[in-house]
């Protein structure tokens, strides 16, 4: 409402009638009742004065609880009959169109949510989660509605798991400010063909997507390659040296069956030697002084870390030498990773240059997994996709302090 439209004021005690119960709960502690001032409203449509066409029921409105208490607005709304629009409910500035909750409710919602399961903050507000998953999900995409995407050059896209099983969530990050840009259904192409039409909704153009970090998935790059046309796909460290960790154990696997001391050793072959502990490092050194093939593998993908620190014009080169030596290494999991890498060679050497990795993605899908165990997982991918958004989005959502 605008102020040369009519004000609400708060009835005098005298005025007050008896508190109702709402859905069958005991009686409010805490109500505050809004009574119009006799004037001309705004039209919700376009903030034109209008006159007074008729009066809605009263309606209820929850409030941050005050001395412990559960507060609540009361008010009849007017329905104003503008000249252009015709009736129209006027709106309200507390309160979201038919929310049942004041702004700053709903923003003490979306904070706790951070931080805690929605379930224990439907404790703490006394309210059902379903309730507020609605408050969540209702502010989240109405902040999307507003994003600009227009100077989206660099993004990232990678898959987090939404249940156990191949249920999988795909998000899409902006490289630049880190911030979620789409969160969607599935793990194929056509998830990138849904990032494409929402980067154009929100201004965005996919010609101007020069470059993408991602694992080596056929339906990403293929759906890359279809939509957004002129970007430059890079292979990150991270996903190269696990899809080599993983040649390195099916090696010791294999080799464990004839030797037993390499029971139980996985993860001292898939750590860095900097990385392991004072009573893990012992055993490597003992285990490389026998001709083991474990030992082989191990070596080549210590060697192959060292890809990253070669300057520009030296990165090519020492990746032909690595790549000579893991398929001539008479180890097939490693013959096999190689022949991976030699597929997304020029990913990988673009990689290395640019610098572009998936690691601020990683570290997203770290806090919505550990989100995901707190609250024992999401009745819905919907809800998944909202908590995507609230952590990562960068979004501009209500806060306390600023309303």
């Amino acid at each position: 409402m605008v102020a040369e439209c009519g004000t609400l004021d708060t009835e005098r005690p005298e005025q007050r009638r008896p508190t109702p119960k709402l859905n069958g709960a005991s009686p409010l502690l805490g109500d505050l009742y809004l009574a119009p001032k006799p004037a001309a409203f705004a039209c919700v449509e376009c903030s034109r004065p209008s006159p007074v066409h008729d009066w809605r029921k009263e309606r209820v409105w929850r409030h941050l609880d005050c001395m412990e208490d559960r507060t609540y607005l009361h008010a009849k709304l007017p329905r104003v009959n503008c000249p252009e629009h015709g009736v129209r409910t006027i709106a309200v500035p507390w309160a979201n169109t038919k929310s049942k909750f004041t702004h700053h409710f709903e923003a003490f919602i979306l904070a706790m949510a951070k931080d805690m399961p929605v379930n224990a903050v439907a404790k703490i507000a006394r309210e059902h989660d379903t309730m507020l998953w609605r408050i969540i999900r209702r502010n989240v995409y109405n902040a999307r509605k507003t994003l600009d995407m227009r100077h989206v050059s660099s993004i990232g896209l990678d898959e987090t798991a939404a249940r156990r099983g191949h249920d999988y969530v795909t998000v899409f990050m902006d490289m630049k400010t880190r911030s979620v840009l789409y969160a969607t259904d599935g793990l194929d192409q056509n998830t990138v063909a849904e990032f494409a039409r929402d980067l154009q909704e929100h201004g965005g153009d996919p010609a101007a997507v020069t470059a993408a970090a991602m694992d080596m998935s056929p339906a990403f790059i293929a759906g890359v390659e279809a939509h957004l046309v002129n970007d430059q796909i890079s292979f990150d460290r991270f996903h190269v040296a696990k899809a080599v960790g993983e040649a390195v154990d099916q090696v010791r696997r294999e080799e464990q069956k004839v030797d037993s001391d390499l029971k139980r050793t996985r993860y001292l072959w898939l750590k860095n030697r900097a990385n392991l502990s004072e009573n893990q490092r012992d055993r490597p050194e003992v285990l490389l002084q026998k001709p083991l093939k474990t030992a082989r593998a191990y070596a080549m993908r210590e060697s192959l870390q060292g890809l990253w620190e070669q300057p520009q014009e030296l990165t090519e080169p020492y990746l032909r030498r690595w790549y000579f030596w893991a398929t001539h290494s008479r180890l097939k999991p490693l013959i096999d990773v190689a022949r991976t890498i030699h597929r997304h060679w020029d990913g990988i050497l673009r990689a290395v240059t640019s610098r572009l990795t998936t690691g601020p993605l990683e570290g997203l899908n770290s806090l919505i997994q550990a989100a995901k165990a707190k609250a024992r997982g999401y009745r819905s991918k919907s809800n998944l996709n909202a908590m995507i958004y609230l952590l990562g989005g960068g979004l501009d959502l209500p806060a306390l302090h600023t309303i």
